[in-house]
C-alpha cells in the first residue's frame, strides 16, 4: 500500500509524469479542458467537490512547485479564497496574471489539468514543476546561484 496521501491512482500518475518547468493546473469545475494533449484529471463530483483549495493542500504534499500562477482577479473579487492561498503555499511567491493568460496561454502550456468541483470565481491556480532544490544543491563542491538560494534553502513544512 502506498504511503503518501495521495490514492488516486489518476493523480499520483500526473505528478509522476511532470518535469521540471512543466505546467499543471488545478481548475474549478467550468474549466475548459482541451479535448487532447493533456493528462487530464477530472475529480470532480458535484458542487463545490472536492474543492479547489482541498486538492492545492493534497497536490502539495507531494508535488514541488516553483511558481505558482493565479488570476489578478481573484486577488480582487475573491479575496478570502486568495488570502487561504497565501497561507498554505509557502514555497514561492504567487504571482498573478490576467484571467485571460490562465485561460489562453497557461491552459495551452498545461501538461496536467485536475478538475475539480469547485465553484471557486477565479479560481485556478497554475502550477510549474520544481525541482528538490535542497537536495540538488547539498551535494558537496556544488555552488547555489543567488536565483535558487531561496528554492535551495527551502524546508518542508506539514
Amino acid at each position: 500500500m502506498k504511503k503518501g496521501k495521495i490514492l488516486n491512482r489518476a493523480m499520483n500518475d500526473a505528478i509522476c509524469a511532470m518535469g521540471h518547468t512543466d505546467v499543471l493546473i488545478v481548475s474549478d469545475a467550468g474549466y475548459n479542458v482541451p479535448a487532447e494533449g493533456v493528462i487530464c484529471v477530472d475529480l470532480a463530483i458535484t458542487q463545490d467537490l472536492p474543492s479547489v483549495l482541498e486538492i492545492v493542500k493534497l497536490l502539495t504534499t507531494d508535488f514541488i512547485y516553483e511558481r505558482c500562477i493565479v488570476a489578478e482577479e481573484q486577488k480582487k473579487y475573491n479575496p478570502v479564497f486568495h488570502q487561504q492561498l497565501v497561507e498554505h503555499l509557502d514555497r514561492c511567491e504567487i504571482e498573478t496574471v490576467p484571467h485571460t493568460d490562465i485561460i489562453g496561454q497557461w491552459r495551452d502550456a498545461a501538461k496536467v489539468i485536475i478538475r475539480t468541483g469547485g465553484l471557486e470565481p477565479w479560481g485556478n491556480i497554475v502550477f510549474t514543476s520544481g525541482i528538490d532544490a535542497p537536495a540538488y544543491f547539498a551535494k558537496e563542491g556544488v555552488i547555489t546561484p543567488d536565483y535558487y538560494e531561496s528554492r535551495a534553502s527551502y524546508e518542508e513544512t506539514e
